[in-house]
C-alpha cells in the first residue's frame, strides 16, 4: 500500500462517483477503479458497494475512510514541518550575547517574531572569550562579539562601528565636560574587564593610553559591561562604553572620549556549521542594520 491509495480511497469515498474522482486526481477512471479493487483485495475488506446507478461506502470503508483522512492529515503536517525547517522557518538557535543587547539584535528579533513566529532563539549572557569558546564546541550557533577576533574557524560579519566613551556617576567632576581627555581618565578610578574577557578590546584600550605616554588605575575587573556599569551607579569608579548603552542606564552620566578610538561588533559562527535557521536569523539581522544607521543619523 502506497500512501497514493489513501489519497485514491478518500477522493472515492467523497465523490462518490468514480469518473468525478478521477477528474479530481488527474487520472483516467479504468485505472482508479482498478487501484480500488487492489486496495480492497490487500486489505481483505470491501470499501465500496457499487452499482450501475450509485457507488456508496459500505460500514468498514466508512471507518477505513475516517483512518486514511487521520493519516493523510498527519502525512501533510509532516511534509510542511519538513519544508518549514528546511527553509529556516522553524526552528531553534542559541544566541551568544555580551551584557547588553545592541539595537540590531533588537531589531532581528522584532523581525524573526513577526515574520518567523515558529523560529525560537534562546540568549546567553557571555562576553567575548566565553562566546568564542562556546561557538567552538557548538553550545551556541551564533555569537555578538567585540572585535578585534583572530579565530580561524569563525566567520565574522561587521555589524556596528560605535566610539569609544566613558560612564561616569551623576555629579561626578568630569561629568560637566562635553568631551573627556585621556589624561583627566588616567587619574580615574576605573573599571575594566580582565583581557581573558574580551582580549581584543582590552588590548584596544589600553594602547590607546599606552600610545598616549598614560596608564590605567585598574580599580576593578569586571566580566561584562553591566557588571562595570553597575559597579559605575555604586560610585566604586568610571567604566568604558559605548553610546548605544545610554538609553539603559539613565541613572548615569556618558561622555564622548577625546581623541578616542572606536569599538567594532561583529555576528559570528562557525564556518562549517550552516544551518538554515542561522541563514534566517543572518538575514533578518542583515534586514536590521540599515535601520539602525538611519536611526543613529
Amino acid at each position: 500500500m502506497e500512501l497514493r491509495h489513501l489519497r485514491y480511497l478518500v477522493a472515492v469515498a467523497e465523490e462518490l462517483h468514480f469518473g468525478r474522482a478521477a477528474i479530481r486526481l488527474n487520472i483516467s477512471q479504468p485505472p482508479l477503479s482498478q487501484q480500488i479493487q487492489q486496495l480492497e483485495i490487500e486489505l481483505g475488506v470491501r470499501l465500496f458497494e457499487r452499482s450501475k446507478r450509485e457507488v456508496r461506502l459500505t460500514e468498514a470503508g466508512k471507518r477505513v475512510v475516517n483512518e486514511a483522512h487521520q493519516v493523510l492529515t498527519r502525512v501533510d503536517h509532516f511534509l510542511r514541518i519538513a519544508a518549514q525547517a528546511g527553509s529556516g522557518e522553524i526552528g531553534h538557535l542559541s544566541v551568544g550575547i555580551p551584557g547588553s543587547a545592541s539595537e540590531s539584535l533588537i531589531q532581528t528579533l522584532k523581525t524573526l517574531g513577526e515574520e518567523y513566529p515558529g523560529v525560537r532563539v534562546e540568549l546567553h549572557y557571555m562576553n567575548t572569550g566565553l562566546q568564542i569558546e562556546a561557538l567552538r564546541e557548538g553550545r551556541i550557533g551564533v555569537g555578538f562579539l567585540n572585535l578585534p577576533v583572530h579565530e580561524p574557524a569563525l566567520t565574522l560579519e561587521r555589524i556596528s562601528r560605535e566610539p569609544l566613551w566613558i560612564a561616569l556617576p551623576k555629579g561626578h567632576r568630569l561629568a560637566r565636560l562635553p568631551r573627556v581627555p585621556l589624561a583627566a581618565i588616567a587619574e580615574e578610578a576605573m573599571i575594566l574587564f580582565p583581557r581573558r574577557v574580551t582580549p581584543g578590546l582590552h588590548d584596544l584600550i589600553t594602547g590607546m593610553f599606552r600610545a598616549a605616554g598614560l596608564g590605567l588605575n585598574v580599580v576593578h575587573e569586571v566580566d561584562s559591561i553591566i557588571g562595570g556599569l553597575t559597579l559605575v551607579s555604586a560610585n566604586l569608579g568610571a567604566a568604558f562604553c559605548t553610546p548605544g548603552i545610554k538609553r539603559l542606564w539613565p541613572n548615569l552620566v556618558f561622555r564622548p572620549i577625546e581623541g578616542t578610538a572606536y569599538v567594532e561588533q561583529a555576528v559570528a559562527y562557525l564556518r562549517e556549521a550552516q544551518s538554515p535557521v542561522l541563514e534566517v536569523f543572518l538575514n533578518a539581522l542583515r534586514q536590521s542594520i540599515p535601520k539602525q544607521k538611519a536611526r543613529a543619523d
